[in-house]
């Protein structure tokens, strides 16, 4: 979506926690135009989880903002990124109110330079990447006790 803010339009779009854990998700949003991605998180984010996240902005040339619940609920951490990877917030484990300011014209001028984002992909080496077939070790079972099917979500 497009929010109309004080320094104009912004490009926005959001992911869930598990969302955040798949390159592909914000992979999706940067291909749609999202310059900035909130992300609303429940379980606990460790060091390994944050920098997941930063390489998410980073790799997508995009902000990336993501809220988690306090302690004792969660860990919290809430944490925003810019395009660059740079650290604009990070909470601890308390409640409270964290505000990170983007700086859009940094982030659409990293979006205009950088080898990464969408300027150098080659989507026509990446059919493995849509086919639904799995090797045997990646097979699932889910939380009803079935096979885990990925076409039915």
């Amino acid at each position: 979506a497009t929010l109309d803010t004080r320094s104009g339009p912004v490009k926005v779009g959001a992911m869930i926690c598990f969302d955040r854990e798949q390159p592909e998700s914000a992979r999706i949003l940067m291909l749609q135009g999202a310059e900035l991605v909130l992300t609303p998180n429940a379980c606990g984010l460790d060091t390994l989880r944050l920098e997941q996240f930063k390489i998410r902005a980073w790799e997508n040339a995009m902000g990336v903002a993501m809220a988690n619940y306090p302690a004792p609920e969660q860990n919290g951490h809430s944490v925003a990124y810019d395009a660059a990877g740079n650290c604009l917030v990070m909470a601890g484990e308390e409640e409270g109110i964290f505000m990170a300011a983007f700086d859009m014209d940094a982030i659409r001028e990293r979006r205009a330079k950088t080898i990464y984002g969408n300027a150098y992909r080659r989507p026509h080496r990446y059919d493995l990447l849509i086919r639904p077939e799995q090797e045997n070790i990646w097979h699932r079972i889910d939380g009803n006790g079935q096979p885990y099917q990925p076409s039915a979500r």
